[in-house]
């Protein structure tokens, strides 16, 4: 599983970490993500959506019927 949203499409951030001695290494910046189950009558049936935070924010304020029907749009499979 890779890791990102299937709502908004939030992928890791990557950069540098850099020390007091200002030594700098490489690390990334994970999108919060959250696998949830949510029940579309218009399909009958459960899926579990892999989504950030601001993604179940998303679903909130738009609806699930509809970023469900923005998601099969994409061709991504639910």
């Amino acid at each position: 599983m890779s890791a990102r949203c299937q709502v908004t499409g939030a992928r890791p951030g990557f950069g540098k970490s850099v020390s007091h001695s200002h030594r700098r290494t490489n690390r990334r910046w994970d999108p919060n993500l959250q696998r949830k189950k949510y029940f579309v009558p218009s399909l009958g049936r459960t899926v579990t959506l892999t989504v950030s935070a601001r993604g179940i924010k998303t679903i909130d304020r738009h609806g699930l019927e509809a970023v469900v029907a923005q998601i099969r749009a994409r061709g991504e499979r639910i």
